[in-house]
């Protein structure tokens, strides 16, 4: 998004010290002319997180303070510098009133309209659709959950049922992942309840960490709710209201009260396009300590034992595409620096890591190794620019182990037979 035009204070003129200004509950000056409440679409300096910081941002919605004074309004904006997730409320207490940029309007004095063009992460809304898709998640409805011992501010919007909108904290089962508004309702769900663990299958045993295949169709209630909880964190992402069609696998943490949610991928169950990957998610306590990693890497460990080169769906954020070509370029290096495999097509690098060719080829131009003469792609990748550029890469996160898998690939016909 653009920067944030700098900040321009008002100088105290004649005509400026002449005017009365009126006064808001919480001692802020209000320039003269100014009409409260102020208008969506306006915009205006707030302060960031409580800090001496002040960034351009537009009002997005408004919503009656607790007086009755158009004084007390309100406001939630989005901070045009930085992501949606950091959105919130403010009141005027919070903003510079005298950088304030009132809504342009057409001559028949109706607000002008933005223009939405999708970006990366909306690439597959059309404009439309997207503008859509904005009004509809514009404001979060839910601002914090309790899963387990976590408490978590949630990001963006997510349709949980309309009987949820007035609740602006939920409380999750981390094992049934079934919600509540209150506490007390949660803590007698979990005298009920004596499982500790998802259901499904456990596919995977690694020290305190285990991966669960989970059905959309056989455990629907689950899969739903999962989706409702994620879509708390992704806003790129469409909310898949039939899981019946997803297979959904469920990163685990293992301790003596059982098992908790650390994070997912879901993938269909027969995907025309070679998708491995529909949707990933590292919950927000469990980020950056490599458990991103590993839901990628496990990924395309089921591709190889399905013997099917994969790719995720699209289309990618701009964190997700630096995670996957992060995982790309350690895989691909991995191989291009073992002095035994030497003389390696493009084609024989998919076969062996389940890459598909366009990911290999657009990580390996990203690198600078690829070259294109004479109608081919060529490798051109010394022993140091590899070593060079595989450190760069970082970390491989949590390693997954291959031989820890035990699973079986989706079988229509089995699972119809069930």
């Amino acid at each position: 998004r653009g920067e944030s035009s700098p900040m321009t204070k008002r100088t105290k003129d004649a005509d400026v010290e002449d005017t009365p200004r009126r006064r808001a509950r919480n001692h802020v000056d209000i320039p003269p002319g100014t009409e409260l409440p102020l208008e969506l679409g306006t915009k205006v300096h707030c302060r960031w997180r409580g800090k001496d910081e002040f960034y351009q941002a537009k009002v997005i919605e408004r919503r009656p303070g607790r007086g009755k004074s158009d004084e007390d309004y309100e406001y939630y904006v989005h901070y045009e510098q930085f992501n949606r997730r950091m959105d919130s409320w403010v009141s005027l207490g919070e903003m510079d009133l005298s950088t304030l940029v009132v809504v342009e309007k057409t001559e028949d004095g109706k607000k002008k309209k933005d223009a939405h063009e999708p970006d990366a992460e909306h690439a597959e809304f059309d404009p439309k659709a997207l503008q859509e898709h904005e009004e509809f998640t514009k404001v979060r409805n839910i601002l914090q959950i309790e899963l387990g011992k976590h408490e978590m501010d949630t990001w963006y919007f997510s349709p949980f049922p309309p009987e949820y909108n007035d609740c602006q904290k939920l409380y999750f089962c981390e094992y049934t992942l079934q919600f509540f508004k209150r506490k007390e309702q949660l803590q007698r769900h979990l005298k009920k309840n004596e499982m500790r663990h998802p259901p499904g299958d456990e596919i995977y045993r690694k020290g305190k960490l285990s991966f669960f295949e989970i059905d959309g169709k056989k455990h629907k209630l689950f899969c739903q709710n999962l989706c409702y909880l994620a879509k708390l964190f992704l806003d790129h992402k469409t909310l898949y209201y039939d899981v019946d069609l997803f297979l959904f696998y469920v990163l685990m943490e293992c301790d003596e009260r059982g098992y908790h949610i650390v994070g997912y991928f879901s993938k269909e169950k027969c995907s025309e396009e070679g998708y491995n990957l529909a949707c990933i998610l590292t919950l927000p306590p469990y980020q950056r300590k490599g458990y991103g990693k590993l839901l990628i890497s496990f990924s395309y460990e089921l591709s190889k034992i399905e013997g099917k080169v994969g790719t995720p769906e699209r289309p990618l954020s701009d964190l997700g595409l630096v995670s996957y070509r992060g995982y790309w370029t350690r895989e691909l290096l991995k191989i291009l620096g073992d002095e035994s495999k030497q003389f390696l097509s493009i084609k024989d690098l998919s076969e062996m890591t389940m890459i598909k060719t366009e990911d290999i080829i657009s990580t390996l131009q990203h690198l600078g190794l690829l070259a294109y003469t004479k109608g081919a792609y060529v490798i051109c990748a010394s022993p140091e620019l590899i070593e060079k550029h595989f450190k760069a890469a970082g970390s491989g996160g949590v390693p997954c182990d291959p031989e820890a898998i035990i699973w079986s690939p989706y079988d229509p016909e089995r699972a119809r037979d069930l």
